[in-house]
């Protein structure tokens, strides 16, 4: 059954009502206690992000737009990162799982990732492949290995890479056909300049691969953090809903980096009224189960 929300926070608002599923997740949210060295990548563009943003800033904002749980994804590229996140999922019920980082080229990445099995809210790992300069970064022969021994512990990975680093994850899936993926933030496509056909084309191509997922999240800071209007969001929606279909589409806020380019509520809105024309069970998957699925809550 679904309830309505009274208003919608988008900046061209023209819809009052729009679905809210019982049981919505957002699948990609950030928390840090702000370093200005460690955490450099927040430049003076960014002040907004220039401060601590931890549990208590994020969960009424999820409840005042009907969000139940969150995953929490790391920021900094350290096992202290996910120490730091596990131990924030252990004191906040409403953080369902955590994507954490592990060094995957190390020699000893059977061992850490053994180490790491013991953590039940510990869903996987991501890298910051969008940082690195190597274009071919994830088909280096260590990562590679280190990737190959997620399965056996039932972790996930997150893909965050830029469009110019597509080429390189399709033939990545293509050599794990069994490993869970999902594409973070539709790949970082470049709304604000309307960059489509390339990006479009490789997205096909991987969405192919019925392992590889896709999260509806970032659009906000690939756009004009000013100016944006949903209009601008829909091709790239409409390419992922017909290339992954709704079954493998999650939502997710990037919050607090979502903030760059509007509020929570705007992020969570230009979702749902995309998909609030699909089905309740189409909703509720993007909106929820596909990413309940998708980090198993009870990971083998």
């Amino acid at each position: 059954m679904k309830i309505h929300a009274s208003n919608c926070n988008l900046r061209d608002n023209s819809i009052t009502n729009f679905p809210i599923s019982n049981s919505m997740l957002d699948t990609h949210v950030h928390f840090w206690q702000f370093n200005p060295v460690r955490d450099a990548w927040i430049d003076d563009s960014m002040q907004v992000l220039q401060r601590d943003y931890l549990p208590a800033d994020l969960e009424a904002e999820m409840l005042a737009n009907g969000i139940v749980g969150c995953v929490a994804v790391q920021a900094d590229q350290s096992e202290e990162e996910t120490h730091f996140l596990l131990q924030l999922a252990e004191n906040h019920d409403f953080i369902k799982k955590v994507v954490g980082w592990v060094d995957l080229r190390s020699p000893d990445v059977a061992e850490r990732l053994a180490y790491f099995s013991q953590f039940e809210k510990l869903a996987g790992f991501r890298h910051i492949v969008q940082g690195e300069a190597d274009v071919n970064f994830l088909l280096r022969k260590d990562f590679c290995r280190g990737v190959a021994s997620l399965e056996q512990h039932g972790f996930t990975y997150d893909i965050l890479v830029f469009p110019h680093q597509l080429g390189a994850v399709l033939e990545f899936v293509r050599r794990f056909p069994n490993q869970k993926f999902v594409i973070d933030h539709l790949a970082k496509p470049y709304i604000k300049d309307g960059y489509y056909d390339g990006w479009a084309a490789l997205m096909r191509e991987i969405a192919k691969h019925e392992n590889v997922y896709c999260k509806v999240s970032g659009m906000v800071t690939e756009a004009d953090w000013q100016g944006w209007k949903y209009a601008d969001f829909v091709p790239y929606l409409d390419l992922v809903t017909e290339a992954f279909g709704t079954r493998r589409l999650m939502f997710g806020s990037d919050w607090p980096v979502c903030l760059l380019g509007g509020s929570y509520g705007d992020v969570v809105g230009i979702v749902r009224r995309y998909f609030e024309r699909f089905s309740v069970v189409e909703f509720d998957g993007v909106m929820g189960g596909n990413g309940v699925d998708f980090y198993a809550y009870t990971r083998r």
